[in-house]
C-alpha cells in the first residue's frame, strides 16, 4: 500500500532568510512519485527542519535548550514575579504538569516526519544527493531523540513511518534510554559514513553535514557514557561504539571539514555587527560579526529571519531565545539607558554571580572571554524594575538582542540577514525583531571534545591560544574550566555537570548568593526540597506532560520526583 505523504512545509528557512519554498499542493503525492529529485528531497527534508522553528513559536520556556540553561548553575530563572515557569524550572520545580506538550509534540512531529523521508528518499536516483539528505534526516531525528531522552529519560520510540491508519493508531511503547541511545547511535553512525564530504562553506547555512553528525555523535558519546557510566555507545544491532570510533570520527571534522575557529572570539556574538557602534570594552577591536553563512565556526545552527510577526504562525521565525534572555525594561524610568548595545528582553536567564566570581579567579586574565561573554549593570543598575525576581545585575551577551542607534532612533534589536534595523514598525518590536542564528554546535566545542576523549591539551589550548591565554597541561579539571567558560550559555553546560556527577555540587553553590527580587535584596534560597534534594529526586530529568500520559491511558510513566510537592506556586523569600 502506498502512503500518503502530507507535507506541511511552513515558509521557514533552509538556505537564507529570503529563499522561501513556493506554496504547493503536495497531498496528491505519494511514494510511487515523490520524492524523486533534488527539489523533491529538499522539500521533505525542510518540513523536518521546519519542526524546530514550530518548537521555538511554541514557547521558547519549553525547550530543552532552555532548559539547559536556566536550570545549570550559571543562571537563575529570572523574569517577571509572573514568570513562575522560569522559576520553577531553575529550582527544577514545575508549574503546571504540561508545560512540556508542546515541545514533546514538535520533536514527535518532526521524528515523524524524518521516519516518513527516510521511508521514501531511495527513491531519489542521485546517490550523493540521496546520502546527504538521507544523512540529514538521519541527524535530525537522532538530534530530536538526544534533546528528549535527556529531558526524559525514558521515552516511546518510534523508529518507522506507519504503514497504514491502524499502525499510526498504536499507542508507542516507552523505552529504556538504553533503546533510544542505540537507535540515536545507529542513526549518526549511519550517517557520517553515507554523507558526502561537502566542505561547510558548499552547502546551505543551517543545513547538517557529515560534520555536524560526527560531532553531535561525540557529544552523545560522552553525555551517554558519563552519566550512566558506560564504556560505549549501544548499537541496535547489539553492538557497541568504542571511544576509539568517536574519536577518528572527530578528527575526520577537525581535519576535513574546512571548519575552523573565528579569528576574534567576539565576532562570533552580534553585539559586534556592522552598525552597532563599538563603544563598550569588550568590543573595542573586535571585527565585524561573522553573519549568516560567513561563519566558519558554526557546525550547526537553527536558523531565523525578519519575516516575523507577533502572531503565533510566525512567531517562529524570529530568534525568541533573543528575546527571553534579553534585560528587561530598558527605559529611563528604570535606569538601564546605558545597557546599549545589549537589547530589551524579558529578563530570564540572569547570570549566576558565582560563574562571573569563579571566572576571574579561575582565569583573571581571560578578560575577553568574560567580558565578551557577560554583560554587567551594576555601575547603573536601579534595583527594583517591574517585580523583575532572581536580579544580579549580571546578563549574558551572546543569546540576546542587540540595540543600534541610527540617526536619532534607538532600535531596540536588530535584524541579522543584512545588519538593518527596521522602519519603527514591526523590525522595531523587540518581541520579533531578533533574527540572529541560535548555534547549536561550534568549532570550539569540536576542539574541547576531542581534548576530553583523547586526554590531551592541543583542542584545548587552540581554544585558549584564540583569546590570548597561555598554553596549559590537560586534566579533566582544567577541560572543564575551559568548557565552562568558552560554551557559557550556549546550552551545554546542564549537560556537562551532569555527564560529570557534578550537578549536585555545583547547584549547591546558588544557594546564599546575592539577588534582588522585585527591588529587595535578599540571597537565593532553596525552593522546595531545594537544589540538590530536588536533583537527587528526579537526577535532572524533567517531567513528562501530563497530557501525553492521559492520552496514553496510562502506559507512559512518569520520572520520579514530579509529584506534588515538586510544585512552584510562588517564591518563598
Amino acid at each position: 500500500m502506498k502512503k500518503l505523504i502530507y507535507l506541511v512545509v511552513a515558509a521557514l528557512m533552509l538556505a537564507s532568510c529570503n529563499d522561501f519554498l513556493e506554496t504547493e499542493n503536495l497531498t496528491q503525492k505519494n511514494s510511487g512519485n515523490f520524492p524523486v529529485n533534488e527539489t523533491d528531497a529538499t522539500q521533505m527534508i525542510t518540513a523536518i527542519y521546519a519542526t524546530m522553528n514550530i518548537a521555538v513559536q511554541k514557547g521558547v520556556n519549553k525547550t530543552y535548550f532552555y532548559i539547559a540553561q536556566v536550570a545549570s548553575d550559571d543562571c537563575y530563572g529570572g523574569g517577571g514575579e509572573n514568570d513562575k515557569d522560569a522559576q520553577a524550572s531553575d529550582h527544577i520545580m514545575y508549574n503546571g504538569a504540561s508545560l512540556f506538550a508542546d515541545f514533546w509534540s514538535a520533536r514527535y512531529q518532526g521524528i515523524n516526519r524524518a521516519n516518513m523521508a527516510l521511508a521514501n528518499l531511495n527513491n531519489v536516483a542521485d546517490e550523493k544527493i540521496r546520502n546527504q539528505k538521507k544523512g540529514e534526516a538521519l541527524f535530525l531525528r537522532s538530534y530530536f531523540y538526544f534533546e528528549l531522552t535527556q529531558m526524559f529519560e525514558n521515552i516511546p520510540l518510534i523508529s518507522v513511518a506507519p504503514e497504514n491508519v491502524s499502525a499510526a493508531q498504536k499507542a508507542p511503547v516507552q523505552m529504556p534510554a538504553d533503546s533510544i541511545y542505540a537507535h540515536i547511535a545507529s542513526d549518526l553512525k549511519q550517517a557520517v559514513e553515507i554523507m558526502p564530504d561537502y566542505k561547510w562553506n558548499e552547502v546551505a547555512s543551517g543545513t547538517a553535514t557529515r560534520w555536524a553528525a560526527e560531532a553531535l555523535l561525540a557529544r552523545v558519546y560522552l553525555f551517554y557514557t558519563g552519566f550512566y557510566q558506560k564504556d560505549a555507545l549501544p548499537l541496535i544491532d547489539g553492538t557497541k561504539l568504542d571511544k576509539n570510533y568517536v574519536i577518528t570520527k572527530l578528527n575526520d571534522c577537525i581535519t576535513n571539514s574546512g571548519h575552523s575557529l573565528a579569528s576574534d572570539f567576539r565576532s562570533l556574538w552580534p553585539y559586534t555587527n556592522s552598525v552597532t557602534k563599538k563603544n563598550s570594552t569588550y568590543q573595542k577591536g573586535a571585527p565585524t560579526w561573522l553573519k549568516d553563512g560567513e561563519n566558519p565556526e558554526q557546525v550547526f545552527a537553527l536558523k531565523f529571519c525578519y519575516q516575523s510577526a507577533w502572531v503565533s504562525e510566525k512567531l517562529g521565525f524570529s530568534n525568541q531565545y533573543a528575546l527571553y534572555f534579553g534585560i528587561r525594561d530598558q527605559s529611563t524610568d528604570y535606569g538601564l539607558n546605558g545597557t546599549y548595545p545589549i537589547g530589551q528582553g524579558w529578563g530570564q536567564g540572569p547570570v549566576a554571580a558565582n560563574l562571573w566570581n569563579d571566572w576571574k579567579t579561575e582565569e583573571p586574565n581571560d578578560t575577553i572571554r568574560r567580558e565578551g561573554s557577560i554583560y554587567q549593570v551594576k555601575d547603573n543598575f536601579q534595583y527594583g524594575r517591574d517585580a523583575q525576581m532572581e536580579e544580579t545585575g549580571l546578563w549574558q551577551s551572546k543569546i540576546v538582542a542587540t540595540r543600534a542607534i541610527v540617526g536619532d532612533k534607538d532600535y531596540p534589536s536588530f535584524c541579522s540577514t543584512s545588519d538593518y534595523y527596521g522602519d519603527g514598525t514591526s523590525l522595531g518590536n523587540f518581541q520579533v525583531s531578533s533574527s540572529q542564528d541560535l548555534t547549536l554546535i561550534r568549532f570550539a566545542d569540536v576542539l574541547l571534545m576531542q581534548s576530553e576523549l583523547m586526554g590531551t591539551a592541543d583542542g584545548m589550548n587552540k581554544v585558549r591560544a584564540r583569546v590570548g591565554l597561555p598554553a596549559v597541561n590537560y586534566s579533566l579539571d582544567a577541560l572543564k574550566r575551559e568548557r565552562r567558560f568558552e560554551l557559557a550559555f550556549e546550552g551545554l553546560r546542564w549537560g556537562d555537570i551532569r555527564r560529570w556527577h557534578d550537578a549536585e555540587t555545583a547547584l549547591a553553590k546558588q544557594v546564599g548568593q546575592t539577588i534582588w527580587n522585585k527591588g529587595l535584596e535578599t540571597t537565593m534560597k532553596d525552593q522546595g526540597a531545594g537544589y540538590v534534594a530536588r536533583y537527587k529526586a528526579t537526577r535532572g530529568f524533567f517531567p513528562i506532560p501530563k497530557t501525553e500520559i492521559d492520552l496514553s491511558n496510562g502506559t507512559l510513566k512518569q520520572n520520579p520526583g514530579w509529584d506534588a510537592s515538586a510544585n512552584f506556586s510562588s517564591w518563598n523569600n
